[in-house]
């Protein structure tokens, strides 16, 4: 597994390669890690001033800083990265590194700030999840667990973003740790709230209890039964949870109550901005919680 790891220097950032370094079975198995290290450039004027080898060397000293917190993060689990860093915008610069790499997933952490709350994740992260496919996943505030087996959640919707998430999940499950326990989640319509008005004009549910039992059941099936195949193949036996309501919400709410180490899903990547492109599912989830979300999106 090739994953990338963007660094600053931030607190936010080292809860990143903290979460790497905790994942012991994903360790086991030699992954190419890399450090990236992104510099913004310079004033043009301040580079005349002091000529091309002393820029050069501010940059270098100023990355083998951030560096050098990161690397010892690693070296305390016996892990080594590679390092680069690179002079330029955050986000095309970590999305081209990920892309250079042939990455199979970008580990960012984030602060979650924003002048809009819906761009929960802040400026460069949305930034690079609108400029890659490459799995991203935001670790929030601080690391989740120290455990390696996580509680993970993968929420799916019958569309094939939730197929991309599974599949992801399950070729990469060494990231979850030996013994995980993964919950597969869909949201189901309140049937319920169906009403019909009657001769005297009065609200009526349209349906009994056991219509919409089975037309919950019905729904629920129709999303996992496609992906049951995937787990039993790979022998893991999801706990499958059917939830109802507004599926942003209701998975925020799951997430707390089972306390979540991740959640996964699939995007479809529309938004009314482009740096909000997870779409309004994804968005809702971040936004009402700090569980980390590792967001997948088709080629």
């Amino acid at each position: 597994m090739r994953i990338l790891v963007p660094v600053d220097g931030s607190t936010n950032s080292l809860n990143a390669v903290s979460f790497i370094a905790s994942r012991q079975t994903l360790l086991g198995g030699n992954p190419e890690i890399e450090l990236l290290n992104v510099q913004l450039p310079l004033p043009t004027r301040a580079c005349r001033l002091v000529g091309q080898d002393a820029i050069q060397r501010y940059y270098e000293d100023e990355a083998e800083k951030v560096f050098e917190r990161a690397r010892k993060v690693l070296e305390k689990v016996g892990v080594h990265a590679s390092e680069s860093f690179v002079v330029g915008e955050p986000a095309p610069s970590i999305a081209k590194a990920a892309e250079k790499i042939n990455a199979d997933l970008i580990v960012m952490g984030s602060r979650g700030q924003s002048a809009i709350k819906g761009l929960f994740f802040g400026s460069v992260s949305n930034g690079v999840l609108a400029e890659t496919k490459c799995p991203l996943l935001v670790i929030r505030g601080k690391v989740p667990t120290e455990n390696d087996a996580l509680r993970v959640g993968i929420a799916v919707d019958g569309s094939k973003y939730g197929r991309a998430a599974v599949r992801y999940a399950i070729k990469h499950v060494s990231l979850f740790g030996t013994g995980a326990t993964f919950y597969l989640v869909n949201v189901v319509s309140d049937y319920a709230g169906a009403v019909m008005p009657d001769m005297a004009g009065m609200a009526l549910p349209a349906l009994s209890e056991e219509e919409v039992l089975d037309l919950q059941r019905e729904e629920f099936n129709e999303a996992v039964d496609p992906l049951r195949p995937f787990f039993s193949k790979a022998a893991i036996k999801p706990r499958e949870v059917c939830l109802v309501g507004n599926p942003g919400d209701e998975i925020s709410a799951f997430a707390k109550k089972r306390k979540l180490d991740i959640i996964v899903m699939g995007s479809h990547g529309y938004g009314r901005f482009k740096s909000a492109i997870m779409g309004s599912t994804a968005t809702r989830i971040a936004a009402s919680g700090d569980v980390p979300l590792l967001v997948i999106r088709l080629p």
